[in-house]
């Protein structure tokens, strides 16, 4: 299975997990799959001013510009690969 397939399978397990993870690792999911699929975050984000979680996704996914799209795939299938084994 090469990486694409590896990454679309996390993605699809990590809808499947059977406890939601926290706060921080869903942020931290988000900017990896968004990093993955469209890569470098803009520098401004497209949210209103009282939109927190818009803003607080935005931000999280600005923390990690820079890595390769190939990065945030391997990371996030090893991120849901922890969180699988946790459940």
């Amino acid at each position: 299975m090469n990486l694409v397939e590896q990454f679309e399978d996390a993605v699809a397990s990590s809808k499947l997990l059977k406890e939601k993870p926290d706060n921080e690792t869903l942020l931290l999911l988000y900017s990896l799959y968004k990093q993955a699929t469209d890569g470098d975050a803009p520098v401004k984000g497209e949210y209103g001013m009282f939109d927190f979680v818009a803003k607080a996704k935005h931000d999280a996914w600005l923390k990690i510009s820079g890595k390769t799209k190939d990065e945030a795939m391997q990371e996030y299938i090893l991120l849901v690969e922890k969180l699988k084994a946790e459940n």
